[in-house]
């Protein structure tokens, strides 16, 4: 594989891009080359500005050099339009502005500001954005505005495009402009691209079939082509051009910031999930579930119901349905209880009356989890499909839109088309209220054959989409490169030729994001094709949505999952070709990028929707890589831990005594200096507190008892600053407020949960502490009688996790100190004078054990208002990353940082001592375990 020269641009790019912002390397122009559709392109630079005036001079070195430039955000993007052989930049990390303004009526983002993240700040005011796509919690702004995106509920009113008030934006020229700017108006008006505006517009006017057509095509979702409602919907040129920005794809300006009115988040929904005998009596039933007043109506095909029907959690009914069964998912909205039991009492009657369900006895919800669960149904689809396809294939997800009236006839056609060109897995969903259908399909790209089926499968679509049913190739997903060939087959020769001159009026080189929408080259969606080799078991079901970064703690300073993932395939796909050179180029830099720096938190997974832990991946590379000595000394370590655990202990004192000596800041000096020549070295923390405190029976004449496992880190490390007490002082006071009864397990200094040797590879070794571990847990607790409890979260987690393989020991009940503060402290202790405002840290292993709501009742329950960020996420200590690669823990925690900066607060508080070291360095506040805020409220 060749990959094209960017010395000569590089050198250019240097001249105004520093370096930590300028991603060169052949591993980050890889890691980047893909986004969430089928298509790759390799570019020569990966750069990150922070300013309008650093995309400007970006816009300079495009012309200059005759390089295409490509804007990316979140990259979730499924036609193609986020890819580039040019300049690709990424505006994910310097753009998150997120601004509720006048009582959340509106609210100001810039493009790299994550949708989910726009709607949490928007909460407390009660609104939301109109655009809901089901990407939400990972597209950007940046995206969702150049997409035009909508989603299930937001139909065509409350889409990007009509719920847009202000835009600015910089064109390839340099020249700037906001349409919150009075001045602009006059400004653009006499430029050469505001005259070329209102020519066009003039001659969209003076052709009445023209006029008509653009009218009719945008009474339903679409997205082909460029939005060319903005000549009719407006006639200044600025507030023409600004629309058509909207679904323009990037291709014609640079959006900085935009505002955009809200609608209302509605308190009150009820849902329900209704069963036909047929796609015919589903679509049937449409029109008057609409008329009827539901927000969201999903249909879904017996194909992706059975999709889904083995996961657990599943209605059992599905699957019973007939063989030609279809389900719609229906959800009813509103701000009181009143109307939402006025809406649904008429919808009961419509069903039974009117519509002819499998099912008359509809049950509606307004119970919050089963509702999720009801979504689930729907939400499953996709990557239901994504996670059993077959290995090297691409999961192809199509997205058109018929007359809601025809949709069944549509409907039926389609699957005609599956079954003759034997896409034998296909399923059919869709926002059906909007006559919106998306359909996915798995196939390979690697045969010549294979790409032929798909050309002929899609002649086929865009006839049947188009001649037949007059409908939309594109709803919402944007035209990329994948419907570029046929906007002129669907808008015919006058609207495409209007979109031609609008691409030439911005951009008459071509350099912006080239190739996309407008694009003379018939197969063009034939070409560049993604290819997904067979690379590894782990990562294999990866769809490159992306929709697992936003929980990486390293996505903005080395890889994230998605990135990990495509660099593997590239390595394996560069040995298989022979290419040594590059492998070993990739390869090497894949040590710090890939494995080093990747925190194995698992929490990738939570959000990934075929449920790839990037950190196994991690794991297993990590003990491929140990030899065979260093899985000795680890098994030797495992084997005498109570003399490893001795050896941290006189370490950590002798740092502390040299810091009593020399300074307290003399060991974190000595280490940074020892750390510039071995990187590898780990760095003494300032927050590094040694504990004494040894671990003994109490004896209470309590019938409540507690195995207490100390974690090594809070044994060793659970010291606080200023006088307080550390953490085994804290529990031991708790339990004695409490009444509890503490059992120590014997000889607890030799005891471990073995995360430190899992986290690392070290299988045998992990295995070894382990069960040894839980040998003396199982005899402590009298076979499970009592209750363990574990002072750090990561390592009860992991306790609770090993359990899963050990039946012997499935009798134990482990808790963390959440459960046990929740469980057996709060009822039975005096609650005394409260703290007032606390901010909380949700800890990863607390998220994957499912006792965030938990953490957050707790501290509600000792503290008056309790404030958790919304960018509270991993914050990359992983045990001992912070310690060896500090720029790890300062890269993930820094949006957190700057939310708990702009408040005070009487106490920060996590539950795993090194999650709070991370916190208090990079914060600079005092956090502890939640253990010590019970300590000092309760009596």
């Amino acid at each position: 594989m060749a990959y094209t020269d960017n010395s000569h641009l590089v050198k250019e790019l240097k001249k105004f891009i520093p370096a930590p912002r300028l991603r060169t390397s052949l591993i980050d122009r890889v890691a980047f080359a893909n986004d969430a559709g089928f298509y790759k392109l390799t570019p020569l630079a990966v750069v990150m500005p922070e300013s309008v005036d650093e995309v400007k001079k970006l816009f300079e070195v495009s012309h200059r050099l005759q390089v295409p430039i490509t804007f990316r955000t979140g990259g979730t993007s499924l036609s193609g339009q986020s890819i580039t052989d040019g300049i690709l930049v990424e505006l994910s990390q310097y753009w998150r502005k997120i601004l509720p303004e006048n009582d959340g009526k509106q609210v100001r983002v810039q493009p790299g500001a994550i949708g989910a993240m726009v709607n949490a700040y928007l909460k407390k005011h009660h609104t939301k954005m109109g655009p809901d796509p089901s990407s939400i919690a990972s597209a950007m702004m940046g995206g969702i505005l150049s997409n035009n995106s909508s989603g299930m509920c937001c139909g065509v009113a409350n889409n990007s495009y009509h719920t847009l008030k202000y835009i600015s934006f910089l064109l390839p020229t340099g020249d700037f402009y906001s349409t919150e700017n009075e001045a602009d108006y006059a400004r653009f008006q006499n430029s050469d691209l505001g005259t070329g505006i209102i020519k066009l517009r003039e001659k969209i006017l003076s052709n009445d079939a023209l006029t008509d057509k653009i009218r009719k095509k945008y009474l339903t979702k679409n997205t082909v082509g460029y939005s060319l409602n903005a000549f009719l919907d407006f006639v200044h040129p600025l507030d023409i051009f600004a629309h058509l920005l909207i679904g323009a794809e990037g291709t014609l300006a640079f959006i900085s910031e935009a505002v955009l009115n809200t609608v209302p988040d509605y308190p009150y929904k009820s849902t329900a999930l209704l069963y036909f005998n047929s796609i015919s009596d589903a679509c049937h039933a449409i029109v008057p579930l609409r008329d009827s007043g539901a927000e969201a109506i999903e249909l879904m095909d017996r194909a992706s119901l059975r999709s889904v029907e083995n996961i657990k959690g599943m209605p059992p009914e599905l699957k019973s349905l007939p063989s030609e069964a279809a389900a719609l998912l229906i959800e009813y909205q509103d701000d009181t209880k009143e109307k939402i039991s006025q809406k649904v009492e008429a919808a009961q009657k419509l069903i039974i009356d009117t519509l002819k369900t499998i099912n008359t006895e509809i049950e509606f919800t307004e119970d919050a989890k089963k509702q999720a669960l009801l979504w689930k149904v729907r939400k499953g689809m996709f990557p239901s499909v994504g996670a059993v396809r077959a290995q090297g294939t691409t999961v192809i997800l199509e997205d058109v839109a018929f007359p809601v009236a025809q949709m069944a006839a549509a409907i039926t056609d389609l699957q005609t088309l599956f079954t003759k060109y034997h896409y034998d897995n296909a399923i059919i969903f869709g926002h059906a209220k909007d006559g919106n259908i998306h359909f996915v399909v798995t196939q390979t790209f690697n045969e010549a054959k294979e790409i032929s089926r798909y050309e002929a499968f899609m002649n086929d679509v865009v006839d049947l989409v188009v001649k037949k049913y007059d409908g939309a190739l594109k709803a919402e997903h944007g035209t990329g490169r994948n419907m570029a060939p046929f906007v002129e087959t669907e808008w015919g020769g006058d609207a495409y030729q209007i979109m031609h001159e609008l691409k030439q009026l911005t951009d008459p080189l071509s350099l912006l994001n080239p190739g996309v929408i407008i694009n003379e080259d018939k197969l063009a969606h034939l070409k560049n094709l993604k290819k997904l080799p067979v690379v590894e078991q782990e990562i294999d079901k990866c769809i490159e949505c992306g929709a697992c970064e936003p929980k990486c703690p390293s996505r903005d300073l080395t890889l994230s999952p998605r990135r990990r993932i495509v660099v593997r395939r590239e390595m394996a796909t560069l040995k298989a070709e022979g290419n040594k050179k590059d492998f070993f180029t990739i390869n090497n830099d894949f040590q710090y990028q890939g494995l080093e720096t990747c925190a194995v938190d698992g929490m990738c997974a939570t959000d990934c929707p075929v449920d790839i832990n990037t950190g196994d991946l991690v794991k297993r590379l990590r003990k491929e890589n140990h030899s065979e000595f260093q899985n000795k000394v680890a098994k030797m370590l495992a084997k005498n831990f109570g003399a490893t655990y001795g050896t941290v202990k006189l370490a950590l004192a002798g740092g502390e005594t040299m810091n009593k000596l020399f300074g307290k800041g003399f060991m974190y000096k000595s280490t940074a200096a020892v750390k510039k020549i071995v990187p590898s070295f780990p760095l003494w923390s300032k927050e590094i507190i040694s504990s004494s405190t040894k671990l003994t029976n109490t004896k209470s004449g309590s019938e409540r008892k507690v195995v207490y496992f100390s974690s090594c880190i809070c044994k060793a490390m659970g010291g606080s600053k200023d006088g307080q007490k550390n953490i085994n002082e804290v529990f031991y006071s708790l339990c004695a407020k409490a009444n509890v009864e503490i059992v120590v397990p014997e000889n607890s200094n030799a005891m471990c949960c073995g995360q430190p040797f899992s986290s690392k590879g070290f299988a045998e070794a992990f295995e070894e502490i382990n069960s040894k571990s839980l040998k003396a847990l199982w005899e402590a607790s009298n076979h499970g009688a009592i209750p363990v409890v574990m002072d750090l979260s990561s390592c009860t987690q992991t306790l609770i996790n090993s359990l899963k393989s050990k039946p012997e020991y499935q009798a134990l009940k482990i808790y963390d100190s959440i459960d046990f503060l929740k469980k057996l402290i709060l009822p039975h202790a005096k609650i005394g004078s409260k703290k007032s405002k606390i901010a909380l840290h949700p800890v990863c292993s607390l998220s994957k054990m499912g006792l965030n709501d938990a953490f957050t009742q707790v501290a509600s329950a000792l503290s008056t208002e309790v404030f958790i960020p919304k960018n509270a996420g991993c914050c990359g200590m992983a045990g001992d990353r912070g310690f060896l690669f500090p720029e790890l823990t300062a890269s993930a925690t820094q949006w957190e940082s700057k939310e708990i900066a702009e408040q005070k607060f009487e106490g920060y508080y996590c539950s795993s001592k090194t999650c709070e070291m991370a916190l208090s360095t990079s914060t600079g506040q005092n956090y502890l375990s939640l253990l010590h805020l019970a300590d000092e409220v309760l009596e």
